[in-house]
């Protein structure tokens, strides 16, 4: 029997790093959403559509088959049977992507490629709307949180890690802006599921809340 878990929450919660490790605990596949929206937006580089053009990613995405799987423990994004890993992280596919996701056809391809993965496979997801929109019959629904200026600090501490010198201010207004950005878009908003569990993580630290949402899970699925 497939078992989904779905893992919402707003941007700096500690969601992919928190989703990672259960899926891994629990010997199911972690879905990375955010690798598979990089994927279509490298086909639609390899194709040679302008980021402007979103009548064409719109007639395009439907050629576009993007999955994942893992090989001696290491995610393999695949675009039309292809791995892509190495050529999704850089710039140009992030701007396209930033693009992309905003574009109604190519979210409904990027949902039906997410549930096709889900039907087939217990999966950990993570994202804005996994348990409001892309498995809202999910087995275990989370809501990851926490605090504004915790979760600032976190970015604080990653971008000073790779040597970028930004205040802890601008951070925290960024995040803030974030959020207020991804509750009020006009598709798929972020908001939590009426059946989820909510964990703020404010005072965690990654084990503990890997430990909170592994106990919900084994609750729910019990």
């Amino acid at each position: 029997m497939n078992y989904n878990i779905a893992i919402d929450g707003p941007a700096g919660a500690g969601k992919s790093t928190v989703a990672r490790m259960v899926a891994k605990k629990l010997h199911f596949i972690y879905v990375d959403t955010g690798a598979m929206y990089r994927a279509i937006a490298l086909f639609f580089l390899q194709k040679g559509i302008d980021p402007q053009d979103t009548e064409t990613m719109a007639a395009q995405c439907r050629n576009a088959e993007v999955s994942i799987t893992y090989e001696d423990g290491e995610q393999i994004v695949l675009l039309n049977g292809e791995n892509v890993n190495r050529l999704i992280r850089t710039e140009e596919v992030s701007t396209m992507s930033s693009k992309a996701s905003a574009v109604p056809e190519v979210r409904a391809r990027l949902l039906d490629l997410q549930r096709g993965l889900a039907a087939g496979e217990s999966v950990v997801m993570d994202g804005r709307d996994i348990g409001t929109c892309v498995l809202p019959q999910a087995d275990v629904k989370i809501f990851l949180t926490a605090s504004t200026r915790v979760r600032a600090l976190r970015r604080h501490e990653e971008l000073q890690g790779r040597g970028i010198a930004e205040s802890l201010e601008s951070v925290e207004r960024k995040i803030i802006e974030r959020d207020e950005a991804d509750r009020n878009r006009a598709i798929s908003p972020l908001r939590e599921a009426e059946d989820a569990v909510h964990v703020d993580t404010s005072d965690m630290t990654v084990e503990e809340a890997v430990d909170r949402v592994l106990e919900i899970c084994r609750e729910k699925m019990a």
